[in-house]
């Protein structure tokens, strides 16, 4: 059965409230869940389940990008009913394999690609969660402007990110820099142009 547990209320914002409760996997309630075992085999079913469980809770919370060290201590990685937490090491693990081509490329450290960004050595262990990849991100938001009737225009980050038209939107609330990359897959495919610097960046879909 499933495991209902009720969330801290330290993230929420108020565009996007966090739900009261969130239902874990089976393998939640199972304390071998929390130790990635020696097999093979094993271990690789193990960080299947971790990557679907972190995808699932950082969409369910509008997440974009995690801190290891932080998050080890809610309940994404601690089950405070069974006394069970995941080890920082171990985490890192998960983390690393996420970020591999076998692991299907939905992690990223923060700083760098792969298992090799700063952010794992440095800033309490950020990293990205790509729940939806960038290609994703960016057909999403291209096809939002088209149905909006807003092709052709020239649209500011902040408009797209955090402005009221946009408010709902899965994307609302992403980080500029992973809203940058996103955008970044449409120009590679022709499909926008991206003008300004940092900071002032405006996009027009073609």
């Amino acid at each position: 059965m499933s495991n209902p547990q009720t969330l801290p209320s330290a993230h929420p914002s108020s565009s996007n409230p966090i739900p009261n409760s969130f239902t874990f996997p089976p393998a939640y309630s199972f304390p071998p869940f929390f130790t990635l075992q020696p097999n093979l085999s094993t271990r690789r079913s193990q960080l299947q389940k971790w990557s679907r469980l972190i995808q699932r809770w950082a969409r369910q919370h509008s997440l974009f990008k995690l801190s290891l060290d932080s998050a080890l201590d809610t309940p994404l990685f601690r089950n405070s009913a069974l006394r069970k937490r995941l080890s920082a090491s171990d985490g890192r693990l998960v983390v690393d394999w996420m970020a591999s081509a076998e692991g299907g490329m939905r992690a990223e450290w923060v700083g760098g690609q792969g298992a090799g960004g700063s952010g794992k050595r440095e800033g309490g262990g950020m990293f990205w969660v790509f729940w939806r990849r960038e290609e994703e991100w960016g057909e999403l938001v291209r096809e939002w402007v088209e149905e909006t009737g807003q092709r052709g225009v020239i649209l500011t980050f902040w408009e797209l990110r955090e402005g009221e038209g946009a408010r709902g939107r899965e994307w609302w609330g992403m980080d500029r820099e992973l809203f940058a990359r996103c955008l970044e897959t449409v120009v590679k495919r022709r499909k926008a142009q991206v003008f300004g610097g940092e900071g002032e960046e405006g996009v027009k879909f073609l």
